[in-house]
């Protein structure tokens, strides 16, 4: 397991080590992860799902484990903010720190575990998971910023990038149409480039200095994201019958940390985000060891 996964973040140091001696400059980071947001990462979500079986029944099971585990953990923070109120600036990066996955870590991880076949099925749980994520960080946030109307909150969904590309993907699988005339190479490139681009951005995004404060708000967060998750997660793979490549997928995406995007949202809609920051920090920092003793644990 180790050996397997201990390449991933290594890039993922790197890409700290890079950003904190400038190399190859500030202005770099910024750019490099728009590059990936915009183009590369979606090149790979629409190369992954133009061709994959979407009726396929462990497929459709998998879609069905992926909204109900997100589901069920939203409710269930819902519900402990009824018993516990926090104001939405607060509650929005809590939310964000156990609902949201770190893409490009867990599409790593899952292309090492399961190759191609992983890729794709991860793709459609993406298709599902991050419209969702986003609707449900813009609902919690929504007090805390301008988002409130219907029309910005759906224009706020539907302009993300990884949902068009979602979209656009399932279209040309039920379609049947695919990719054709080298289009299906072209998106295979760009998409080559996404992952490991993404994983040095993950590092350069690191905010030591956010772990300062709200110290018992990070490890009650971070303890549900990497410890309770993948449990919760685990349990719906069995309920749905899970097995093989799509339970694989299934836990990993529950087992690594939040996404850093998470921290963008919230400054975009004014909640904390020094907070937010120290989640993201922590919480990839403890993944290091959390994900390989709990894919261990659970015999991934």
């Amino acid at each position: 397991m180790l050996t397997s996964i201990w390449p991933i973040f290594a890039l993922i140091w790197l890409g700290f080590g890079l950003a904190r001696w400038r190399v190859p400059s500030t202005e770099f980071w910024p750019a490099a992860e728009r590059l990936n947001y915009f183009v590369l990462f979606p090149a790979l979500l629409i190369s992954s799902l133009a061709d994959a079986p979407l009726r396929d029944p462990e497929v459709l099971r998998l879609g069905g484990a992926a909204v109900s585990t997100i589901l069920i953990a939203a409710i269930a923070l819902g519900l402990l903010r009824r018993l516990r109120p926090f104001p939405s600036h607060r509650y929005g990066p809590v939310l964000q720190g156990v609902i949201r996955f770190n893409t490009y870590l867990a599409l790593s991880l899952i292309s090492t575990l399961s190759g191609p076949d992983g890729l794709e099925k991860a793709a459609f749980y993406l298709a599902l998971a991050v419209p969702l994520v986003n609707l449900l960080s813009i609902l919690a946030l929504s007090d805390a910023g301008a988002a409130t109307a219907p029309r910005a909150l759906m224009r706020s969904v539907l302009t993300n990038p990884l949902i068009l590309a979602c979209l656009a993907g399932l279209a040309l699988a039920i379609s049947g149409v695919g990719l054709s005339f080298g289009l299906d190479r072209v998106a295979a490139l760009l998409g080559q480039g996404s992952l490991p681009l993404g994983l040095l951005c993950i590092g350069a995004a690191l905010r030591p200095r956010s772990l300062r404060t709200n110290a018992a708000t990070l490890m009650t967060t971070s303890a549900a994201r990497l410890v309770a998750m993948p449990v919760l997660g685990l349990s719906i793979a069995h309920v749905f019958g899970l097995e093989g490549t799509e339970a694989i997928t299934m836990v990993v995406f529950c087992t690594v940390p939040t996404a850093p995007t998470a921290y963008v949202l919230t400054q975009q809609m004014r909640g904390d985000g020094q907070l937010m920051a120290g989640i993201v920090t922590f919480q990839t920092m403890a993944a290091v060891l959390s994900i390989p003793v709990m894919l261990t644990l659970f015999a991934i």
